[in-house]
């Protein structure tokens, strides 16, 4: 059976430039979009690093920052969740795992990882460019609508 995937950006969301594929299995809307500033950061460290991963842990080390490695540098398993996957010119396949454990916390959440100045960890790619990922947040419903879309209507 064919599920239809709803992955074009929402109008409201500004500077999407890549909506990622769903992962979450049995889930058919994108829960991973990336600003365009971002698209073009993991291009230019695709071209340096090869292909890229990301990974949002909200551990205590690394804090609350979508982590960026070179794929398979940081090894994902059952204590992690793959949210979706996307192709990035530069970069390949870029998949976006999340722990498990910080996903229930998640679950009604979009993410969008976008790119700003500052000081990101020192163990993603972007830390040495002065720029660090981030996430930004919005609540959806079980079925990926904007939970803001109820309370208005």
């Amino acid at each position: 059976m064919h599920k239809e995937v709803q992955t074009e950006p929402r109008p409201e969301a500004r500077g999407v430039g890549l909506v990622a594929e769903p992962a979450v299995p049995g889930e058919t809307f994108s829960r991973v979009a990336f600003t365009q500033d971002a698209v073009d950061m993991i291009s230019s460290l695709g071209r340096r690093h090869g292909p890229l991963m990301f990974h949002q842990s909200g551990g205590c080390c690394d804090g609350s920052s979508p982590m960026c490695y070179p794929a398979g540098d940081f090894l994902t398993g059952d204590a992690d969740v793959l949210l979706g996957t996307t192709e990035i010119p530069d970069a390949g396949t870029v998949e976006f795992w999340m722990s498990r454990e910080q996903f229930t916390y998640w679950r009604h959440t979009r993410l969008t990882i976008d790119i700003v100045p500052g000081r990101g960890s020192g163990f993603s790619l972007e830390a040495p460019e002065g720029k660090r990922f981030l996430i930004r947040s919005q609540l959806m419903n079980e079925d990926g609508s904007d939970a803001a879309s109820l309370a208005e209507s």
